[in-house]
């Protein structure tokens, strides 16, 4: 996975709204919460954890219990930047009022710089009370507490090659299995296994073509390829959009291509804080190496797992699933 965190100069920060109360502690909200998860339609095995169908797309039980709490609890301030993804969509973008030697990054997990709402509101290790108005989510849009939807807070919503997240997802899951961490009740999967669910639509916040539709018109729509590609062009796009674009002072002293450096995967990828580190995931795969969370993102890297058949197929499907949408992410097979 590559990453293309953002960072400005900016001074001044309003704060987002924290929880108001932790589920786990709570024993109404959590006995809600498990009621619920209870009748909801459920998969078992294939992936690292069984999935759980909900308002249309499949999570985790402990993603659900995050998504509850955020339904329930969330309610965003009108300065917040929300960063919108599917699972494995190839980008944490970060930004932060930090010069390049106190930067959080060097020290600080992406994912703890810049938490993912489900995550965080799922369990009691963090409130959500943050100097920097700053959260990411792989919650569907229409899944979102409907304060976001009648919010003027910002979302940028990044999206990639439907083959490219397929073999991210894929061994981003394997690092997870008995091979990846110690004493994981997971198995490893084999790709065409994995494979087959996909097409179904069946993994993490899947179907990943429905997670992509639900994207509305007010919100940034990123591409991780254009994201590679012209990586200066798109980190000003996005600056703009949430309201901190450059200064002029800033363009003179290369500040864009120092934050690009700075946040590239070659250097995050070598900081001791993300190669020797242990992070929690979830409830069932309890705790997991940093560099999982680290593989590069090359486009097209498809091409060394897939078979052609294989690549046609996703494509089909999301050619199929986006017609008439207005949306592209189709990325020939050939070649």
């Amino acid at each position: 996975m590559a990453f293309f965190p953002i960072q400005f100069s900016v001074l001044s920060f309003g704060k987002i709204s924290s929880i108001q109360t932790d589920p786990k502690s709570d024993p109404k909200i959590h006995n809600k919460y498990k009621e619920i998860i209870s009748t909801i339609p459920r998969r078992n095995g294939g992936w690292v954890v069984d999935l759980y169908q909900y308002e249309g797309f499949w999570c985790s039980a402990h993603d659900l219990r995050g998504i509850l709490s955020v339904q329930d609890q969330f309610t965003p301030q009108p300065n917040d930047v929300i960063l919108s993804s599917a699972s494995k969509s190839g980008a944490i973008m970060t930004r932060f009022h930090f010069n390049e030697s106190t930067s959080p990054l060097l020290t600080r997990l992406s994912h703890d710089c810049v938490p993912y709402l489900e995550f965080k509101l799922s369990s009691n290790s963090q409130k959500l009370d943050l100097d920097v108005p700053l959260v990411a989510t792989h919650i569907p849009y229409t899944s979102l507490p409907k304060p976001v939807m009648n919010s003027s807070c910002k979302i940028v919503y990044l999206c990639r090659d439907l083959k490219d997240v397929f073999v991210s997802l894929w061994h981003f899951s394997n690092k997870l299995s008995p091979k990846g961490m110690e004493a994981s009740p997971t198995k490893e999967i084999h790709l065409r296994d994995a494979f087959a669910l996909f097409c179904e639509g069946l993994s993490i916040f899947g179907p990943y073509w429905d997670h992509v539709l639900e994207s509305p018109e007010r919100i940034l729509y990123l591409k991780y390829e254009d994201l590679k590609n012209e990586t200066i062009y798109w980190v000003k796009e996005i600056a703009e959009f949430i309201g901190y674009p450059s200064s002029l002072k800033e363009e003179e002293k290369c500040v864009v291509q120092k934050i690009i450096n700075l946040c590239s995967f070659e250097k995050l990828s070598s900081l001791e804080v993300n190669t020797s580190g242990i992070i929690q995931v979830g409830a069932i795969v309890s705790k997991a190496k940093t560099n999982a969370f680290f593989r590069s993102g090359n486009v097209g890297d498809w091409k060394n797992h897939l078979t052609p058949t294989m690549a046609i197929r996703l494509d089909q499907i999301i050619e199929q699933k986006l017609s008439g949408s207005g949306l592209t992410l189709h990325v020939s097979s050939k070649g």
